[in-house]
Formats: structure tokens, C-alpha cells, sequence
């Protein structure tokens, strides 16, 4: 007998920077496994994604007026694709909005900006986007903002200037989940320190059990614990096995030394050479349910949720290679004497509770 589906909050998904970045319009009510996506109106479905995060990222090398205009326009593209499915998605700004669409049967579809540089170091600008329906902050991405850093760069203030805690400060008034994957371990306290809400990760895993810096130290997800958050653990193999960690590394270390520009033919052709000759270790969901499992144990079961950050990554697990994916995790969980309680948890019950939590906990006048 098939178990019924788990219906998911997701905490991340690139499918609209996948769009913007190679200029297409595909119908999502097709299988877009063909255009080398992992996102699509069918697969959402059969993976139970009840609600999606869909990130607004922009990337780092911008500047950042340059960056505060491409992620308008991912907050256009994503309002523009649930005004094109209606039956099938419906734009959520609170927990109680993403409850009345799963009680419709429509996917709620939420907005969570990725790197902090794309408010231009302006609380205007950061109010703005609330106000057009981000929900969620990622303060940094791969590099240090001037206010925040990141977890893959130099330290440059010590985790947040008195800027950045300004700025978490204003996301707790607004009610704005304040999300600290990709930030330095320094920049996760610092922020804690400053917030009164849930801690939020829309898409990390656990440091240790996989040591990327990336991922959460068990001394913050004590904090997490503590302030009744939620790490949404992510599938990418990089972060989730050590063995891949070590094989990223390598393949970074190759790439550095590649002369050609990045994306060029040559360089494309030396890529592709090194991957055949060097494949990625395999990493299937049996890894991610570790990560989950380690969460549980540090941090307790309401501390789990899943932010796959599919079309963000080309790397996937094996048995986890899109967005129906999450039924076989949700299997993987059972065979480990899951409850229904604690995967319906896992997937979307803590999630909507953080949201609402953090809506609690902003200041009066927010709107």
C-alpha cells in the first residue's frame, strides 16, 4: 500500500533565477525535466510541495543598484508565473495565507530574497521588498556584504556592524524571517543576538556531519533549539556528504588553475574533461536523513524542515533528482521509525510555525 503524501513547505528553489538566467518561458504545466529543470507544475505535485519558497537570488558580482534591480525583476517573474497558473499556484505573504492554499489544493508560493547586497545597504529598500511580498532575507550569499559576512569569504566585521544588526532589527519589526544560511558561524550568533524571532535556515545542513562552512555548528543549532526555530535542511551533495565536500574542493582547485574565461568553450571543454575523469561520489537520501536525524537529535524534532534548493544546484542525490523527489526521504525517514506526526513536522509544520511566529513577533505598524 503507498503511504499518502507528506505535504512539504520547501524553504528554497532557483526555478526563477533558472529562467531569468537563460532566458526562457517554458510551460510549467509540462514535464521541463527536458530543459535540464528540476521544477515543474507535475513534479511539484508528486512530490506533495504543498508551498515554495521561490528564491529572488541574484548573484554576488553585481553592484548593488545593479543588484537591486535584478531582484525586482525575480519578484516580477515569480508574481508573473502565479498570475499565469492561478488554479494552480497562489502568491502567500503569511502562515495563514499558506494554510487556506493547502486546504484549496493550490501550491502557496512565497517569496525569500537570496544575499543581502541586493537591498544596496538601505532599510528603504529592504522595506520595499516586504512590502511587494519577500517574506524572507538571506544576508549574505557567497560574499561578505558590507554589513554581514558570508560564510565562504574573509571575515571583514566580525559577523554583523552595527549596520547589519540594524537591519535584522528592522526584518523583526516587518515580520521578515531572518534567513542566516550561507553566513559565517560569527555572523549566525550575531544575528541570534539581535533577534528576537525563530532562528531561520531556508536551506543548510549540519556542520558536522558534512564541514562545509555552510553548514550549522552544533552550538547554534543548540541555539535554534533554544529559540524554537528551524534549519530546512538542503540536498545539495556538497553540503550533505564529506566525501562530496572533498570532491567539490578538488574540482575548485582545478577550476582556479583553468586560464580560459569561465563558461567559455575552452573552458567548458576542460570542465567536462575533469568531470568524466572524476565524477562526483554518489549521495542519496539516506545522506540527507542523517542531516535531518543530526538536527533532531542537537536540536529536537520541531527544528526540522526541508529546503532542497533544487534548480540552484546541477549536483543532486541519487533517489532525490527533482521536485518529486521528497516521498522517497519521507520513505527513507519511515524505514527509521518516523511517526507521521514528526514527518508531517519535518515537512511543513514547523515551517508555517516559524513563519507565524516571526509575524508574532514584529512591532507594531509593520504594514
Amino acid at each position: 500500500m503507498t503511504s499518502p503524501l507528506v505535504p512539504v513547505v520547501d524553504g528554497h528553489n532557483d526555478y526563477a533565477w533558472q529562467l531569468r538566467k537563460h532566458g526562457i518561458d517554458p510551460d510549467m504545466r509540462t514535464d521541463l525535466s527536458r530543459d535540464g529543470l528540476h521544477t515543474d507544475l507535475p513534479r511539484l505535485r508528486r512530490g506533495g510541495v504543498a508551498a515554495q519558497f521561490w528564491s529572488v537570488y541574484v548573484p554576488c558580482g553585481d553592484s548593488e543598484p545593479a543588484s537591486t534591480v535584478a531582484v525586482l525583476e525575480q519578484i516580477d517573474l515569480v508574481r508573473r508565473l502565479v498570475a499565469r497558473y492561478p488554479t494552480e499556484l497562489v502568491l502567500a505573504t503569511c502562515a495563514d495565507d499558506v494554510e487556506r492554499a493547502m486546504a484549496a489544493g493550490r501550491i502557496a508560493s512565497l517569496l525569500g530574497a537570496e544575499g543581502g547586497h541586493c537591498i544596496a545597504s538601505s532599510l528603504a529598500v529592504l522595506r520595499m521588498l516586504y512590502g511587494l511580498g519577500v517574506r524572507y532575507l538571506t544576508l549574505t550569499h557567497g560574499r561578505n556584504t558590507p554589513w554581514a559576512d558570508s560564510a565562504t569569504d574573509d571575515p571583514a566585521v566580525g559577523g554583523l556592524s552595527a549596520f547589519g544588526h540594524e537591519v535584522v532589527r528592522e526584518m523583526n519589526r516587518l515580520g521578515m524571517l531572518v534567513d542566516l544560511s550561507h553566513v559565517a558561524a560569527s555572523t549566525m550568533h550575531a544575528a541570534l543576538d539581535t533577534s528576537p524571532a525563530p532562528a531561520f535556515f531556508s536551506h543548510s545542513s549540519a556542520r558536522a556531519l558534512c564541514d562545509h562552512p555552510r553548514n550549522v555548528p552544533d552550538d547554534v543549532l543548540q541555539r535554534v533549539k533554544d529559540s524554537e526555530g528551524v534549519v530546512m535542511v538542503t540536498f545539495v551533495p556538497v553540503f550533505v556528504s564529506e566525501r562530496c565536500r572533498e570532491w567539490g574542493q578538488s574540482w575548485t582547485a582545478v577550476e582556479e588553475g583553468i586560464e580560459e574565461p569561465a563558461g567559455s568553450p575552452q573552458w567548458t571543454q576542460r570542465r567536462d574533461e575533469w568531470l568524466a575523469a572524476n565524477p562526483c561520489p554518489p549521495c542519496t537520501a539516506a545522506d540527507v536523513a542523517d542531516h535531518v536525524e543530526h538536527i533532531r537529535e542537537v536540536a529536537g524534532v520541531d527544528a526540522v524542515g526541508l529546503g532542497g534548493d533544487f534548480d540552484g544546484t546541477d549536483l543532486v542525490p541519487r533517489d532525490l533528482a527533482d521536485v518529486a523527489g521528497y516521498p522517497a526521504l519521507f520513505a527513507e525517514l519511515d524505514s527509521r521509525g518516523w511517526s507521521a506526526d514528526e514527518c508531517a513536522k519535518l515537512g511543513w509544520r514547523n515551517a508555517v510555525r516559524v513563519l507565524r511566529a516571526t509575524e508574532r513577533a514584529s512591532g507594531p505598524g509593520r504594514r
